[in-house]
């Protein structure tokens, strides 16, 4: 599928779907319009009045509010909260869902999705009641993203209410041996109410007290995973984050490498993937920002050019998409791998691994940039140097102008949304997700933009982004202090999460100028002076991840 198959609505446009009424023979329930983590994002205000929370609309009145929060201050300009939040009043229960068949827009694959047509759900539960069931139709409105079409997205189809996951399971296989496609779901994770429990941390910096510095690091090595507490430990610090989305899959390259923006200490670890969001820690963290960034990185020789595609990955596989000449896109395309026939792969002393073998050429640069080898892929990068690997047309320029002797020369350009110019520096640093957040002190997600949604195929992106996850967010505020937050979710320790709606909410209630999403799921740590402080999803216990963000005191020696 080509670019033109892809195309999303521009950031800031909304389209206005009007759906009507499903058929009389459905039993309808209508979602209704209530927002989880406003609610405990204007309890959390409340309790927590350093942070400047913007006006933020309550829960509705007859779901009660359980509050219990902690502080503690770890350094001046070092604040923490640790808060539980309950609605006592709510209840939800495991479902059966039915899922419709659906074909992935991208790709051309058969998958399924949760949410479909009003004629699909109520075929589907009239079909349910002839094999003995009892049925119900669910309405799922959008949330309020910037740049996907508003009202009713579709229509779900559930059958019961249980109070554990085994006792749903029963009724699944049945519903499965009818001929349905079915998952055991917990309705703590849709938006209809809010969730039981969210369990949350919140650290906030502020550069104008705090001595110390606020980094995106990789560790040193981008070629490698580690938990975000075990890189807090050694850099003794403060509070620490995981950072943006990263390989975890040997079959989408090297695992820890960063499939979006990373910079550390001013050198560019990875590419951008598009225009995304990323979190910029300018001069050690005092001077911070979000922004939508893009990379453009060129290699000459002589009068002679060509594009580099990528920083410290396997050349042709691109995470995320997002690369001009990607198939099956050049958008940004959340957990999709693209290919490139034709790519172009800068591997510098930040990749520590092996390089990648197979097809193509590399050249190997010394730290002058001049060529020391030309052949075939493989070996390590030396120290001070770099290394060139080209497949397809990108090899056939290696061969024709990176001469042994001959220098090439590397240009990095880090560019904003406005066209202007980011100069990174070592004191700078630059960790990138998506999607954003808050932007200018209003909600803005644009989540068709950056990838992680397609109004036009339901089946990509709905559990990730419109249903409660663990989730990891950034943003500043008005006096620029740093907000680094996490709420745990598939109900580790109880926790139900944020869907990304919520996450943004619960930014702006905080008084975030500025927001973005950074990675979630089993990725979400939150580390006090080097101990994990939070429950991660994942059921090995703290996943090694990618890139971090790391609070840092300053030395004492």
């Amino acid at each position: 599928m080509h670019q033109r198959a892809v195309t999303r609505p521009a950031r800031g446009t909304a389209r206005t779907s009007a759906t009507a009424r499903p058929r009389a023979t459905a039993r309808i329930s209508a979602t209704a319009r209530i927002r989880a983590a406003v609610g405990a994002a204007a309890v959390l205000a409340a309790v927590v009045p350093c942070l400047a929370p913007t006006a933020a609309q309550a829960a509705p009145a007859h779901f009660a509010t359980d509050v219990q929060w902690s502080t503690e201050t770890l350094a001046p300009g070092v604040q923490v909260r640790t808060g539980t939040v309950r609605h006592p009043g709510v209840r939800h229960t495991w479902t059966v869902t039915v899922q419709a068949p659906a074909t992935s827009r991208l790709t051309g694959a058969r998958t399924w999705a949760e949410v479909s047509t009003r004629s699909w759900a109520g075929t589907t539960a009239q079909q349910l009641r002839d094999a003995g069931f009892e049925p119900r139709v669910e309405s799922v409105r959008w949330p309020g993203y910037s740049d996907t079409p508003h009202g009713v997205m579709g229509y779900r189809v559930r059958v019961g209410s249980y109070a554990a996951q085994s006792d749903a399971q029963p009724t699944a296989t049945a519903i499965t041996s009818a001929g349905f496609h079915t998952a055991v779901a917990w309705t703590g994770y849709d938006v209809q109410q809010p969730a039981d429990r969210e369990n949350i941390h919140v650290a906030v910096i502020d550069p104008r007290r705090f001595q110390g510095t606020v980094e995106g690091t990789h560790d040193g090595d981008v070629a490698q995973r580690e938990t975000t507490s075990s890189v807090a430990a050694k850099l003794h610090s403060l509070v620490a984050v995981n950072g943006g989305f990263f390989v975890t899959s040997d079959a989408d390259g090297v695992q820890g490498t960063m499939s979006a923006l990373g910079a550390y200490d001013g050198r560019l670890g990875s590419m951008a993937v598009g225009s995304r969001a990323a979190l910029v820690l300018g001069d050690g963290g005092r001077h911070v920002r979000v922004a939508d960034l893009t990379t453009t990185v060129t290699a000459r020789a002589g009068r002679s050019s060509y594009a580099i595609q990528g920083i410290n990955r396997v050349p042709s596989l691109v995470r995320d998409c997002g690369r001009p000449g990607a198939t099956p896109s050049e958008l940004p395309w959340q957990d999709v791998t693209c290919r490139l026939t034709d790519d172009l792969v800068q591997f510098t002393p930040l990749f520590g691994a092996a390089l990648p073998t197979g097809a193509g050429v590399q050249a190997v640069l010394d730290r002058s940039g001049r060529v020391v080898s030309v052949g075939a892929r493989g070996g390590r990068v030396p120290a001070g140097g770099r290394v060139l690997q080209g497949i397809g047309t990108a090899a056939d320029w290696l061969t024709a102008n990176a001469r042994v002797g001959r220098r090439v020369t590397v240009d990095e350009t880090v560019r904003d949304s406005a066209g202007r110019r980011v100069a990174l520096d070592r004191d700078d640093s630059v960790v990138s997700a998506a999607p954003t957040l808050v932007k200018d002190g209003r909600i803005d997600i644009d989540a068709a933009a950056e990838g992680v949604v397609d109004p036009q195929d339901l089946s990509f992106g709905y559990a990730w982004a419109n249903s409660r996850q663990p989730r990891t967010m950034a943003g500043i505020d008005r006096r620029g202090r740093l907000i680094l937050a996490t709420v745990d979710g598939r109900r580790t320790g109880g926790s139900e999460g944020f869907t990304l709606y919520e996450a943004a909410d619960f930014m702006r209630s905080l008084g975030a100028v500025q927001a973005l999403n950074l990675d979630g799921g089993g990725s979400t740590t939150m580390a006090l002076r080097g101990a994990l402080a939070n429950n991660p999803s994942d059921a090995a216990g703290e996943r090694p991840v990618g890139d971090t963000v790391q609070v840092i005191p300053a030395r004492t020696d």
